[in-house]
């Protein structure tokens, strides 16, 4: 028993016999109410707070199965003890399936008492107990939803994040093509064009981000096809008609696909500059699955390569520079192919997406 007296309502037809529960049972130190029939009992129980109930089997007109029945109705109903007069197992069983926490049976001369307060005493247990369990599940189902809604909401306001600064290159893309169209040197023009392409390689990452319900990945494959698509149209007097993109499915965390982005952006104005003196040609950018976690990158084409008009395409410049500084930042083994005729670039990476577990507030 709990040091607070538990509160118990035995409910029996039989008042000699309720009144020698209520006496044995209050010398325990439980404090008794009696109901002679079940709709008064369902009365008191409406009507006050009760740890239990003890409840007859045999009473006329609502026996106690009808009875156990609205009791369970109730909203958080007591524990129930079945008492019965019967050594039938069957009602036993059937009190036991409809709800009740345990059953005594119970004799005239009232030995059963000290059985019915053992039983009483057990069944308040197993009702608190569960009643802990409940209230646990729900408050790590409560921890789980306000889990769920921080990651959501974080996830909201990385797209925001991503969104703005997405806009953000796009004006600074802008002012670089205005100020570009405006130069009267053709060597700043080429410079600030060069410029304007690098600052959209960049910003093509955050459109996919924000347009994504995923913000720590990047499918690198898709995010290649728009920036070729990118590349293609905003080269002058159509000379990447011939680019084209070969690109398996590959995912890669949005600081990796950045690199990669303007390692192809740089890679190809370089094609387009020296690969074809004459006119234009093809210019290739394959992305492949190597195994498990590696991935192969290339850019090559089918011009006049390394020769003395362009030794510094391989050797010197910003643009090198550019792509040396974004394959260290991604690990990358990369070189020259020397038995491709043409120039041929390749770079080979680490495609591991680290993902991020969000932390509740």
């Amino acid at each position: 028993m709990t040091d607070t007296p538990l509160r118990l309502l035995y409910i029996d037809d039989d008042p000699g016999l309720a009144r020698l529960v209520q006496k044995g049972l209050e010398r325990r130190g439980y404090i008794v109410e009696t109901a002679g029939d079940g709709p008064s009992g369902l009365g008191k129980l409406t009507s006050g707070h009760f740890d239990v109930v003890a409840l007859d089997h045999y009473m006329p007109g609502q026996d106690g199965l009808a009875t156990l029945a609205e009791i369970r109705a109730l909203p958080d109903p007591p524990a129930v003890v079945y008492v019965t007069g019967t050594q039938e197992s069957a009602v036993a069983v059937a009190a036991l399936k409809a709800g009740a926490s345990d059953y005594v049976v119970k004799t005239i001369e009232g030995e059963f008492i000290a059985l019915l307060a053992v039983a009483i005493d057990q069944s308040v247990e197993g009702v608190r107990l569960r009643r802990a369990k409940d209230a646990a599940v729900a408050e790590v189902r409560a921890a789980r939803d306000r889990f769920e809604a921080l990651a959501t909401e974080r996830a909201v306001l990385i797209r925001e994040v991503n969104h703005r600064v997405g806009n953000s290159l796009q004006i600074i893309a802008a002012l670089l093509h205005l100020q570009s169209s405006a130069a009267t040197s053709e060597e700043v023009k080429v410079a600030l064009a060069g410029a304007n392409r690098r600052v959209m390689a960049v910003a093509q990452v955050h459109r996919r981000l924000y347009t994504s319900d995923d913000v720590q990945s990047v499918a690198l494959d898709q995010y290649l096809t728009a920036l070729v698509s990118d590349l293609r149209g905003s080269a002058e007097d159509g000379v990447a008609t011939q680019l084209s993109l070969e690109a398996e499915p590959v995912e890669v965390d949005p600081d990796k696909a950045v690199a990669v982005g303007v390692v192809v952006t740089e890679l190809v104005l370089n094609a387009v500059k020296y690969a074809y003196p004459d006119g234009n040609g093809p210019i290739r950018v394959k992305l492949t699955a190597a195994n498990g976690s590696r991935v192969m990158l290339s850019v090559e084409d089918d011009g006049v390569g390394r020769g003395p008009v362009n030794q510094d395409r391989a050797t010197g410049g910003l643009g090198r520079m550019i792509v040396k500084a974004m394959a260290t930042k991604l690990s990358a083994d990369w070189g020259q192919d020397e038995s491709h005729q043409g120039m041929r670039v390749t770079l080979a990476f680490d495609r591991h997406v680290v993902r991020l577990q969000p932390t509740a507030a």
